[in-house]
């Protein structure tokens, strides 16, 4: 039996594979996709292309090769672009496909097999549509049409084409016909965590002139060197190492499906996600600076006080959002922002690019910001960008676990817990935020809760411009949380 709750998350497919994630939910789900383009465009199945590519899981060949067969037994067609990374799926509906398709079709989604930064054991299915990932409301409708789809007959014919092509070359032409030879002098370790990234991120930033340490190429499903995972600082002491030995300029991690970044600087020392995405905005200001265009910056609710204080206060426009590259995504495109980003590593460009993540093209972006600034001062860091930081202490990410089934009851106990005790953290609430979860702020500071979008735990963060106001925060919410889960359970 199916098992579509567990399966279905809020912008994505995700789950263990044999139990969450099967072959036959992949069948019935591509069939749905299909269906909803069709609603969607007014097109009739036979003049629908989509495009499907896979991560380097060991379960993610039959799971691509199900949603071949359900795409061409629903009479559309599809592209299988094979081996390849999610931003080179996100890039197929950008692509010039024509001497594939025809001059006529044009490409109307992208389904992509992965999990992510997940283990081994998970897979999943990120799917486009329209040039944008699938929102939350939009995959509720797959969901309903998925579960409509499986109930009808499973014999069928085949009707739509599948053809292969390797699109990388393309992708790796366009990039370089960007940024050109702005790498020229800089030395960069890679380390590509035995994902996706391995096949693209070395030979590109050769390309563009680097010197290239590589970790970690080849793509293997197990994982075998560590968790492809960059926003987990456990999983970068190779990099750190790499680094500091071979006295590169930086580093740059991929997660397992290379939508996401980490950034090591030459000390050996890991970026957050907020303090990359300064980099990246300070650099965006600086040059829209004489055009009197405000660039417009969205980040999610993790990310430190100090990253939309600092972009407003130098004449950018800071927004703030849920967590998730589905939301944020969306929010983008509603306020039309230039840049968006968030903890994990997830960097959006809409400046100079197409607007999804891309931890190659937010490569190549932080290579251009060192070599640019080096030609006006040879000694440059990247860190030299981070003073805002200095004076302010940040957490890093606490993870506690919930059962997924227990998370709204828990947070509205927490929630009810606050209001009772404004002064339970021992310092003055100015504001409680709850687009996405609760995030309390205080003066120079807050305490964040919020559910995970892909797996059974809460997400903590704490800020404050003394250690010791961050770790009460921490210790008291934590405390709380387990009172609350422990309740639960009870009840």
């Amino acid at each position: 039996m199916i098992n579509w709750d567990s399966a279905f998350g809020k912008n994505d497919i995700r789950g263990i594979y044999g139990k969450d994630v099967t072959e036959e939910l992949f069948f019935f789900t591509s069939k749905a996709y299909i269906k909803y383009i069709m609603q969607e465009t007014g097109k009739d199945a036979k003049d629908i292309w989509v495009t499907v590519c896979m991560d380097a899981r060991n379960h993610s060949p039959q799971l691509r090769e199900i949603l071949i067969k359900g795409v061409t037994s629903a009479g559309a067609n599809i592209v299988d672009l094979g081996l390849a990374p999610t931003p080179i799926g996100y890039y197929s509906e950008f692509a010039h496909l024509s001497d594939v398709i025809g001059e006529s079709n044009e490409i109307s989604g992208a389904m992509i097999v992965t999990a992510s930064h997940n283990p081994s054991q998970y897979n999943g299915l990120k799917l486009t549509f329209n040039k944008q990932s699938m929102n939350e409301a939009q995959f509720q409708k797959i969901k309903d049409l998925a579960i409509e789809q499986s109930k009808q007959s499973l014999l069928s014919h085949t009707f739509g084409n599948s053809v292969e092509f390797d699109i990388i070359p393309e992708y790796i032409s366009e990039l370089y016909s960007q940024f050109k030879n702005i790498g020229k002098g800089i030395k960069v370790v890679v380390d590509s965590a035995n994902g996706t990234g391995g096949i693209v991120g070395p030979d590109l930033f050769r390309r563009l002139g680097c010197n290239v340490i590589e970790l970690y190429s080849n793509p293997d499903g197990r994982f075998p060197h560590h968790h492809p995972n960059p926003s987990d600082e456990s999983t970068l002491e190779d990099i750190k190492k790499a680094v500091i030995e071979n006295k590169a300029d930086l580093g740059i991690a991929f997660d397992g499906d290379s939508d996401r970044i980490g950034v090591i600087d030459k000390n050996g020392v890991h970026l957050t996600g907020d303090k990359l995405l300064l980099i990246y905005a300070l650099d965006l200001i600086e040059r829209y600076r004489l055009t009197k265009t405000t660039p417009v910056v969205v980040s999610e609710v993790k990310c430190s006080q100090v990253l939309f204080d600092t972009i407003n206060f130098n004449c950018g426009k800071a927004i703030m959002c849920k967590t998730g590259h589905g939301f944020i995504k969306s929010k983008m495109k509603e306020v039309n922002a230039h840049l968006g980003g968030e903890m994990s590593g997830h960097i959006f460009f809409k400046d100079r690019y197409y607007g999804f993540d891309d931890a190659f093209y937010a490569g190549c972006r932080i290579i251009e910001i060192i070599a640019k600034n080096r030609e006006l001062t040879p000694d440059f860091d990247i860190t030299d960008m981070l003073k805002p930081f200095d004076g302010v202490y940040l957490s890093d990410e606490v993870r506690l676990h919930c059962e997924n089934e227990l998370k709204k009851t828990v947070l509205e106990m927490f929630e009810k817990m606050v209001e009772e005790n404004q002064d339970m953290f021992g310092s003055r609430i100015k504001e409680i935020i709850t687009i996405d979860g609760m995030r309390i702020v205080f003066s120079g500071g807050f305490a964040l809760v919020r559910q995970s979008n892909t797996e059974p735990v809460f997400t903590l963060r704490f800020e404050a411009k003394e250690k010791s106001d961050c770790e009460r925060y921490k210790d008291i919410m934590i405390s709380k949380l387990e009172e609350c889960i422990e309740n639960c359970n009870k009840n």
